[in-house]
């Protein structure tokens, strides 16, 4: 009973799975903004009115899952102060600088210009109104920044120097922080990906509406549209990943050396990528696995020659330099395990690449086979309908991946986990608001599900045009009069 009221164990639960809910909507807002940044361009540039009733109807999917994300991300910062008051206190004056700096830079540049776009369509000119949602989008990028910032801050610790007297981290340069070289590698993998993910939902729509031979003009434009955007992107996702990951080797190997169950430091040839592999219970031992030579010494050093280093090997040169002498409250586990779950990071590794490249492949493929013609089987449709999630699932776990091969550590080589809740709260007051939370995000999945689904299931909207009595005749969209389309 008291190993399931762990209060450190459920407040992870808790943080783990409110981040991961939170975070559906992230990269659906980052990447829709941009994608209907384009098609309110193309309708500039060209005058078709299919990119404008496309930039209406993702306009509105990216304004309901703005809105969600909104909701939900308030209890991440709710829960700082709740369940990780150590960790707010220690560190509260580097890490709370760049997320204040995302509530009152990027979030309010944003959410200014989210209400000139939506109220500027009959009060602002064409060009002007589409700089608006060009601002909008650099906002979500510019909140995506400032968050990523603090992100890397816990995975590699910069730019602070600790105040013996007052017991706690104190920021010394913002610039540091801000440059942290996780951040600036992190940031464009999590762009790419969100487009991933926001360019696979646009196949999905237009996959719906094309099995039932619906809006077909449009939805052949959105199929490929959203192919082309997650194909790109793929690419940027490969490349940034592998900076990424030169990175994550340098600022913590043992991240690495999880993710490829490497016990022992090997080199070269010997530092092979397992595609599959099996192991003794415990992990320490391999029984069975498919290999590919060289490619885990590519993934860490960029260097077919290079060296990774063991679990073995890190685990005790960790138990030296942060649990020998001196103060050791910090940063030395309990168990004095420097280990995270080997399975769950080796596994989350390999899901995050699996299922982005399954992502990229079932587009390539669509984008092939809908060249010539859309008159195509309804189960070709469906299995396009069903990729939607697939870049989101790849992103929660490539989370799952970043955060959990952290552990023991909240921050990196300064502060563990355990370390880091707040003292006092029993276990069964964690459990009860991770309960209430579970209840009350499960009605907001309802809604926001249910909500895009509707909007997605009426289609592009019809654009009011100009009277005779008002205008030339022409028939073309009137601008002052597409406020109400919403």
């Amino acid at each position: 009973m008291n190993e399931f009221l762990d209060p450190v164990a459920l407040a992870r639960w808790q943080f783990g799975l409110t981040t991961l809910y939170h975070f559906i909507f992230v990269p659906l807002t980052i990447g829709m903004a941009l994608l209907v940044a384009i098609l309110q361009t193309a309708w500039v540039r060209t005058g078709k009115e299919k990119y404008l009733r496309l930039t209406k109807l993702f306009g509105k999917v990216f304004l309901i899952n703005f809105a969600m994300g909104v909701v939900t991300g308030i209890v991440q910062e709710f829960q700082f102060g709740m369940n990780w008051s150590n960790y707010s206190r220690f560190v509260g004056d580097i890490f709370g600088a760049p997320l204040a700096m995302e509530g009152l830079i990027a979030f309010f540049f944003e959410a200014t210009f989210i209400g000139l776009w939506i109220f500027g369509w009959n009060k602002l000119p064409k060009k002007l109104h589409l700089m608006t949602i060009w601002f909008v989008w650099i906002g979500t990028v510019l909140s995506a920044y400032f968050i990523l910032a603090a992100n890397a801050f816990m995975q590699n610790p910069v730019g602070f120097e600790i105040n013996g007297e007052r017991g706690r981290a104190e920021l010394e340069s913002i610039g540091d922080v801000l440059l942290n070289p996780v951040a600036l590698t992190q940031f464009p993998h999590t762009i790419f990906a969100s487009l991933m993910f926001a360019g696979v939902v646009m196949v999905s729509v237009a996959a719906w509406h094309l099995k039932r031979r619906q809006f077909v003009d449009e939805m052949r434009t959105t199929l490929r549209f959203g192919a082309w955007t997650n194909l790109i992107a793929f690419a940027g996702v490969a490349i940034s990943g592998h900076a990424l990951g030169l990175v994550m080797t340098q600022t913590q190997p043992m991240k690495m050396a999880a993710a490829e169950a490497m016990y022992n430091t090997a080199s070269g040839r010997d530092a092979s990528f397992s595609l599959f592999s099996l192991g003794t219970p415990d992990g320490a031992h391999e029984i069975f696995s498919v290999r590919i030579p060289y490619l885990a010494s590519f993934l860490a050093t960029n260097s077919l020659d290079g060296t990774v280093e063991g679990i073995n090997d890190l685990q005790a040169e960790y138990t030296e330099m942060y649990c020998g002498a001196g103060d050791t409250l910090l940063t030395c586990p309990t168990d004095g395990s420097f280990v995270p779950i080997v399975w769950v990071t080796y596994w989350a590794f390999r899901w995050m690449i699996g299922l982005g490249a399954l992502a990229a492949l079932v587009s390539l493929v669509g984008l092939w086979i809908t060249r010539k013609t859309i008159d195509l089987p309804k189960w070709v449709w469906t299995v396009a309908i069903w990729t939607a999630p697939i870049p989101m699932l790849a992103s929660l776990v490539g989370w799952v991946f970043t955060e959990m091969g952290r552990q023991p550590w909240i921050v990196f080589g300064v502060m563990t986990t355990e370390q880091g809740i707040s003292p006092g709260v029993p276990g069964w007051m964690v459990l009860v608001s991770l309960a209430v939370f579970t209840v009350v995000y499960g009605a907001l999945a309802v809604v926001e599900f249910g909500l895009i689904v509707k909007t997605v299931k009426e289609g592009p909207p019809e654009i009011p045009l100009l009277d005779d009595a008002d205008g030339d005749g022409s028939g073309k969209p009137d601008h002052n009069q597409l406020a109400t389309v919403y």
